[in-house]
């Protein structure tokens, strides 16, 4: 079965990358026959390109433009800037979105939740609460981009000692990847 899902999946993404690419730049269109691989190999060509054209200064700059721009559309900005901010926060190098793997009782007393610490309220939200409390996340199964952001006592908070990523295999998974002791 994995090898069958992995075999579709790579399909699913030749077919699409190939599906971006113009019909006049098709092999047909520019040497008369099919190549089979043509057009991916033409995306990711592009996909080098832009990515070298982007680190160098010129790169910079337009894309700083681009941002200014961005900016000063009403609409565009609001969406822009909420999903700048959540990417740069969630995709950042230093990858402190997650910052551990904890269990919390979610949705009830009765029953355990994976959730993902990411950090402590401030401000307004935490001059409200008594105590000492955490930010926490947690991930909805099998898709863990949907999920649930609560504000919890850090008593009730219990810490694992598995990898973000082993949490998050064992959470898509639905439990059977169950992580190793």
């Amino acid at each position: 079965m994995p090898v069958v899902i992995t075999v579709w999946v790579l399909g699913v993404v030749v077919n699409t990358l190939e599906g971006v690419v113009p019909q006049f730049l098709s092999p047909q269109a520019l040497f008369g026959q099919d190549i089979p691989g043509f057009r991916v190999v033409l995306v990711i060509v592009v996909l080098l390109i832009t990515g070298m054209l982007g680190a160098n200064f010129l790169g910079k700059r337009i894309f700083e433009l681009s941002e200014k721009i961005l900016g000063r559309i009403p609409l565009v900005r609001s969406i822009y800037q909420s999903v700048k901010q959540v990417s740069d926060t969630l995709l950042a190098p230093n990858g402190q979105a997650f910052r551990q793997a904890v269990m919390v009782r979610y949705p009830h007393q009765g029953s355990w939740s994976i959730a993902f610490l990411t950090g402590a309220p401030t401000g307004e939200v935490a001059a409200n609460l008594q105590g000492d409390y955490v930010s926490v996340y947690i991930p909805t199964t099998p898709n863990p981009t949907s999920g649930f952001f609560l504000l919890m006592p850090r008593s009730e908070v219990i810490p694992l000692n598995m990898s973000v990523d082993t949490a998050l295999k064992y959470i898509v998974s639905m439990g059977v990847v169950a992580p190793s002791h």
